[in-house]
């Protein structure tokens, strides 16, 4: 150990952990509490001390409002989180998790760590890739290089069978995302061939399935809405956790709240029994949605399910019978859990710490390569579209990587162009994530199509993007490294679609009523305990917005049925 030592961090939805390379294997770092795994909660006590881990998570029951889980699911969204009466952004919150780590790192190695690798969904865009680095900073690291999770747990499983030559399909199914990557090892060699996936599933999505029904049965048997009752929300959100936990290893589970309402002034308790057919009917859907990442892949890849040679699964929730089961009938081979599904992307994350700080020589260590699991572009006109998405990059494309293209101007006399970078699959940009934008001057003055625009895409180990375009004639340049962080909460920047314009739509008038009605319901703090529950809604109420805007109604009115149905909830 030095004071050059880089440790490995997976900053998860639900839980936490660090690793570090000691005589040339991963080691688990133990927290203040002696523990290898930390949750992922913050709080302010009753002294109004910080307080993180375990504390955080114990008094989350009696002080909701004082607490905050799951971050990591708000990592990209201008979305404010409150804790204490105070409005924190999701970068700042987890900073304070990743100084929490710094400590605990620092007095386990009895040295100052001021180095890390971070592990991220291998489907976090760009947005939340920097985002996550400016926490690693903010919470005082440099932050060496972001590794995608299932890359880092197929680093976990590569560097103890060196000379293996196989497909592996990582299967990573955390608490609060979803990833599936196909990578390729021979001779020494980890490459990612293709990933996929949704961040907007995890194991937190499966308890909210149970915490639905359980306020279905206690609304039809007492009259009662556990909804608009915080105290009880939080405690169904706790036993929902635990009755999925046991149900992994037993038939059924009770799940017993006393004193959880009052009815004609008289307590009322919640006395239900949850079997595994049960759960896995209310789950069926969640469990179907992991199907159309691995399809991705396989696709992208080109491989097919016969010859995968290794399905690794990740993630705790992972744990859950029903998903080796669904896997083993959809890809017709049983998964492996050759590596632990809770340390593996901590300790492939440190592996690759060790690689870079030199703690693993080179005749031990994997050669690895990645890729961008997104399709990167920039809007041009097109003969049908003024908001055509020219792709420089395609998805699952081996980084780093260096592509350009060449563009025409489109005007006459032209003296400038602004180049705008999106990320996503549509043709249509405005329905792919904007990145960023910059201007390129003193173009020429010709008639259109008579200048060219070289743009160049530069993307780097850690899926950073730089955006580069030169004027062909004349050499002149411009670039951006595209920064979101200028696009957080207070800059005064705008989203990308402005969507109170849907107001003015032609058939704004007949959606009114609903939106106005779910947007009452998102302004409830009671909902502060229903994270899922509120973002399910404002995603579709978002989209709604969205589709008036471009007169899309039969989406509009299928999203109008879907907000319905959760407005009964």
């Amino acid at each position: 150990m030095g004071k050059n030592t880089i440790i490995g961090i997976d900053l998860g939805t639900s839980t936490t952990e660090a690793a570090v390379i000691r005589n040339g294997k991963p080691e688990m770092i133990l927290n203040f509490s002696g523990q290898v795994i930390t949750p992922s909660a913050v709080g302010i006590d009753a002294d109004r001390q910080i307080v993180f881990g375990e504390k955080a998570k114990a008094q989350y029951l009696l002080a909701p409002k004082d607490t905050v889980i799951e971050v990591k699911r708000k990592i990209g969204t201008k979305e404010m989180i409150y804790m204490g009466g105070k409005a924190y952004t999701p970068t700042e919150i987890s900073a304070m998790l990743l100084s929490h780590v710094r400590e605990f790192v620092s007095e386990y190695l009895k040295e100052e760590i001021t180095r890390a690798v971070i592990s991220v969904p291998a489907y976090f865009d760009d947005l939340q890739r920097q985002e996550t680095v400016e926490a690693g900073k903010q919470a005082g690291f440099t932050v060496e290089r972001i590794i995608n999770e299932p890359t880092a747990a197929a680093l976990s499983y590569g560097i103890g069978h060196m000379e293996e030559e196989s497909h592996i399909l990582v299967y990573d199914l955390g608490g609060g995302t979803f990833d599936v990557t196909l990578l390729e090892m021979f001779g020494g060699v980890l490459e990612v061939k293709a990933s996929s996936g949704d961040n907007k599933l995890g194991g937190k999505d499966f308890d909210e399935c149970l915490i639905r029904w359980m306020v279905r049965q206690f609304r039809s048997k007492e009259g009662i809405d556990l909804e608009k009752d915080m105290a009880a929300m939080v405690k169904l959100k706790e036993q929902a956790e635990l009755c999925k936990r046991e149900l992994s290893a037993q038939d059924s589970y009770r799940v017993m709240i006393p004193f959880i309402a009052k009815k004609d002034g008289e307590p009322v308790a919640l006395d239900e029994t949850v079997t595994v057919s049960l759960f896995e009917e209310l789950t069926r859907e969640l469990v179907e949605r992991t199907h159309a990442p691995i399809d991705v892949v396989l696709a992208d890849s080109g491989v097919l399910p016969a010859e995968i040679d290794r399905i690794l699964l990740v993630g705790g929730s992972t744990r859950m019978p029903m998903i080796s089961r669904d896997l083993e009938n959809y890809l017709k081979k049983e998964p492996s859990r050759a590596v632990n599904p809770d340390y593996a992307v901590a300790e492939g994350a440190s592996i690759q710490a060790g690689i870079i700080e030199g703690s693993i020589s080179g005749e031990d260590s994997l050669v690895m390569t990645d890729v961008n699991p997104y399709t990167l572009g920039i809007r041009t006109l097109s003969d049908f579209s003024m908001n055509y998405m020219s792709v420089i990059i395609p998805r699952n494309v081996t980084i780093p990587t260096v592509r350009k293209d060449s563009f025409c101007t489109s005007a006459d006399y032209q003296p400038e162009a602004k180049i705008e970078v999106y990320q996503g699959e549509s043709d249509d940009v405005r329905k792919n994530h904007f990145l960023g934008e910059f201007i390129i001057s003193e173009i020429p003055l010709k008639p259109a199509g008579e200048e060219k625009v070289e743009v160049e895409f530069a993307y780097d180990l850690n899926g950073m993007l730089e955006v580069r375009a030169q004027i062909v004639s004349t050499g002149e340049e411009a670039s951006v490294a595209i920064n979101m962080m200028e696009h957080l909460p207070g800059s005064g920047d705008e989203e990308k679609v402005d969507v109170e314009k849907w107001k003015e739509a032609p058939h704004a008038k007949q959606f009114r009523t609903v939106i106005r009605r779910a947007e009452r319901r998102l302004k409830n703090e009671e909902l502060q305990d229903m994270p899922l529950y509120k973002e399910d809604l404002e995603d579709a109420l978002y989209e709604l917005k969205c589709a008036l805007i471009e007169e899309d109604l039969e989406r509009a009115e299928d999203l109008e049925e879907e907000i319905l149905d959760m407005l009964e909830y």
